[in-house]
């Protein structure tokens, strides 16, 4: 009988507990409203209408509420109802907001909206800052669709994306929801725990929306989204927009001012769209702006659309944002479609008692389970109802999902994919079984195949097995084998290497490697073998110098705490010199020949630039990442860029036992970078470098500290901040005491977008200036002047600089042309 009662109790709590008011909400005309603002006056407890505008709100209590329907462009509504029955059907109808301009005093002299605008310029830190803090619960929603999907990109098979397409290769391809907890303090602390996380199609995956990815205030000066976008009421706004206004309305006796925004530059980094001002306390009341993919310099996207609603908080006067929405569309290589993002603040709390250590570097969280709620638990926590096209496709994915993963349904996808085809031997091939987590790939010579004086024509041939433990690949194995052969040196070489990766939480990884293999004397191997061939080959300019390394590797990398990681290598090595065995060139020039492979002596063919000799080597290496923000999933940990901080690293390198002992010595680095976000005036870089060598005097040239040259007038780096583009490789070399700084700004827009006619070419002016100083020598400078985002419609990874070098009173000056997708390609 007590279990029958506790039964009777329960059922009846739980109804209590999910008592619904729900409808849908249209205009006058019928047409439904999507994330219309529902909410209890005075409460921030509330809910959003979804893309048909159907809208439901969870109350405890059988009592009065007056409820609140707010959209912008509609005039808000207010309905009491007192229900006495749950569900509780209640429709509404919206209508369009009256806004007038026969109120407003007309100033001849500039549009009536001005004066708006500065006040709320004028005000802008003061509203910003009179939310100190708060805890909120929040609810995202993330959903991508495509449209006309091509069954090839770049001669790869698409696929369906799991069955997300259907036969006309449209569908929703990522739909997800979380629902989470969030603490906010000012300035920047904050911090979320999701409770609730779903991503369709896949019952263990956790949702990649987060507040962080929602955290927009256009209070701040500008928006960052790839981009700093500059705000509509930023200091600096009346410079880059022309306001006018629409018109006003009243809501609660508060006087709103409608206002057009419009960029008076194409392509500068701004908004268009509307906002919503209110009179007196010169707060936002709502926004509806839109920027490009141009703006953002993003070219696949082809708009972002923002829309922010606000609801007043009369103790702290202040507009409170209550839902946000973005909406995006894209096209890239046929890829083509839209997506949005909705964010959903309720339950606010602006006087939370914060305890001591309540804010950390981990600025999210899940709780255990988070992943496995049943549908009965986001029926009842999930503010926005799902639409139709949602609901199929959850109960598409999540039907499938089980045959999708089972190994008769993998093995027949695998099948396919593992086709072989007559071109494989010459462009490569992977067989995959996706099943058993684990692939084999051939690497074919045909892309590998490079020319260098010291080998002649060579290629590359290799074979790897990969193994991966989960699917995010947060824990994997690696084993590989390679084969290199020279045409002229007739020399075959081979290396292998095994390396593993423990977890994606220290990411603790091992690695063992071997064999032989020819080398730059630069070990960050500067020179781009695709950029020497055609040097070589077509201006008769061998820039690369090879040696021969025979050896044995082990090296160890581990996160140790938070934000600092030390890596180490230990290493047997024995170094061969080896020589030029070909004066092969396509395009002979006149005044041209090649030189040596010594580079300290380059018209010497007969002379090696060191003896033949071994070596043992070991290299220590802290690098420290000041005030690391991380996100914690359940399958490993995230890191967050900060750009308020610099990145510092410590290296010791030492050479033992060589088979002479002038060749042992020890060298200590340090290393001082920061990317640093100057909002709309860019970014700048800078990258400071230093060390010294002990009992280094007549050890090999190998070891010498190389710097980052460039004689090939072409520069293959996304930035120029670890590279001197005019300096000869290996003049500089040395085994003293040295530094090295670069400096680099890129203003993305910020200075060519004020220029009429130029603004539309949408190029950035960069400035950059580099130095070395090694010990007995004058400084060497550079300092250059160029043009970035070149490229024609979406392709955009072409560069442009004008760069002057000064050493020992000589200067020089060249353009360097960028190829920045050669490195994106290991060319």
């Amino acid at each position: 009988m007590k279990k029958i009662v506790f039964l009777i109790g329960f059922i009846t709590l739980s109804v209590s507990a999910v008592a619904q008011i729900q409808g849908t909400i249209t205009d006058t005309k019928g047409a439904s409203l999507p994330f219309v603002n529902v909410y209890i006056e005075g409460t921030y407890t509330g809910t959003t209408s979804n893309e048909n505008g159907v809208y439901k709100l969870d109350v405890s209590q059988r009592k009065e509420y007056q409820l609140v329907f707010q959209y912008l462009g509609y005039k808000t509504k207010k309905i009491t109802i007192n229900p006495d029955k749950f569900p509780l059907e209640l429709n509404v109808v919206l209508n369009e907001t009256s806004t007038q301009l026969d109120e407003v005093v007309i100033d001849t002299s500039e549009d009536p909206a001005y004066p708006i605008i500065r006040n709320a310029i004028e005000k802008r830190k003061e509203n910003l800052n009179k939310i100190k803090s708060f805890t909120s619960n929040f609810y995202s929603k993330g959903l991508w669709r495509v449209k006309d999907m091509p069954k090839k990109i770049m001669g790869q098979e698409v696929g369906d994306f799991d069955g997300a397409l259907d036969s006309t290769r449209t569908g929703i391809i990522y739909l997800s929801e979380t629902v989470s907890k969030i603490a906010f303090k000012r300035p920047h602390e904050l911090k979320e725990t999701i409770i609730a996380s779903k991503v369709s199609g896949n019952d263990n995956g956790f949702s990649f929306n987060t507040a962080q990815d929602a955290d927009f205030t256009f209070y701040n000066n500008t928006i960052d989204i790839s981009a700093s976008i500059v705000s509509p009421i930023a200091s600096n706004a009346l410079n880059y927009y022309n306001y006018k206004l629409e018109g006003v309305f009243y809501e609660d006796n508060q006087l709103i001012n409608k206002i057009k925004v419009t960029p008076k530059r194409p392509n500068d980094r701004t908004w268009s769209g509307i906002i919503y001002i209110v009179e007196d306390l010169w707060q936002l009341y709502g926004v509806e702006l839109t920027t490009t993919g141009s703006a953002i310099q993003v070219p696949m996207v082809t708009q972002l659309v923002f829309k922010q609603n606000f609801s007043y908080n009369e103790i702290l006067k202040r507009w409170v944002k209550i839902s946000q929405t973005i909406d995006f569309g894209f096209d890239f290589f046929g890829f083509k479609g839209a997506g949005r993002f909705v964010a959903v603040y309720s339950n606010y709390n602006f006087n939370p008692s914060f305890e001591k250590n309540e804010f950390t570097n981990e600025v999210l969280s899940f709780l255990p389970e988070a992943n496995k709620k049943d549908s009965l638990y986001w029926k009842q926590y999930r503010p926005i109802p799902l639409t139709l096209e949602e609901k199929k496709d959850y109960v598409k994915k999540d039907s499938i999902q089980t045959l999708r993963k089972s190994q008769k349904y993998l093995d027949s996808v695998d099948a396919k994919k593992n086709r072989f085809s007559l071109l494989d031997p010459l462009m490569g091939y992977t067989y995959t079984n996706t099943f058993k987590k684990w692939n084999i790939s051939y690497d074919a010579p045909l892309l590998k195949t490079q020319f260098n004086t010291v080998q002649g024509w060579n290629s590359k041939t290799g074979i790897s097995y990969f193994k991966w433990y989960d699917q995010y690949y947060n824990k994997w194995l690696r084993i590989s084998g390679n084969i290199t052969y020279g045409l002229s040196d007739d020399r075959v070489r081979a290396t292998g290497s095994i390396a593993k990766k423990f977890n994606n939480i220290n990411r603790l990884t091992l690695s063992l490697s071997g064999g032989s293999k020819v080398q730059q004397f630069n070990a960050s191997q500067p020179i781009s073998p695709l950029i020497n061939s055609i040097a070589t080959l077509y201006f008769e300019r061998n820039y690369i110098k090879l040696y021969e390394l025979n050896y044995l590797q082990a090296s160890y990398s581990q996160e140790i705490s938070n934000g600092i990681t030390f890596a180490a290598k230990l290493s047997y090595q024995d170094r061969r010199p080896l020589f030029n065995t070909t004066n092969y060139v396509t395009l002979p020039q006149e005044d041209v020949s090649y030189t040596s492979n010594n580079p300290l002596a380059p018209t010497n063919f007969t002379t090696a630039g060191f003896e033949k000799h071994s070596i043992y080597k070991s290299n220590s290496s802290v690098f420290i990442r000041f005030k690391q923000k991380y996100m914690s999933y359940p399958d490993g940990k995230y890191y967050i860029g900060n750009s308020d901080y610099p990145n510092l690293s410590f290296s010791v390198e030492n050479g033992f036992g060589a088979s002479n002992s002038k060749y042992n010595f020890t060298k200590v680095s340090s290393r001082v970078s920061q990317s640093v976000a100057l909002g709309n005036k860019g970014r700048l870089r800078y990258n400071l470098h230093a060390g010294t060598f002990i009992n280094a005097k007549d050890i090999s040239f190998i070891d010498y500290q190389h710097f980052n040259g460039n004689q090939t007038r072409v520069g293959t780096s996304s930035n120029y901040s670890n590279v001197f583009n005019l300096m000869p490789y290996y003049l500089f070399s040395t085994n003293k005491s040295y530094f090295e700084a670069h400096l680099e700004h890129n203003f993305k827009g910020w200075v060519l977008g004020k220029i009429p006619g130029i603004n539309r070419l949408n190029y950035n002016l960069v400035l950059g200036a580099h130095l070395l100083s090694t010990k007995n020598n004058k400084p060497y400078t550079e300092f250059s002047i160029g043009l970035d985002n070149l490229g024609f419609g979406k392709f955009r990874f072409l560069r442009l600089d004008y760069v002057i070098s000064n050493f020992n009173g000589k200067t020089q000056g060249h353009f360097v042309f960028g190829l920045k997708f050669l490195r994106m390609l290991n060319l």
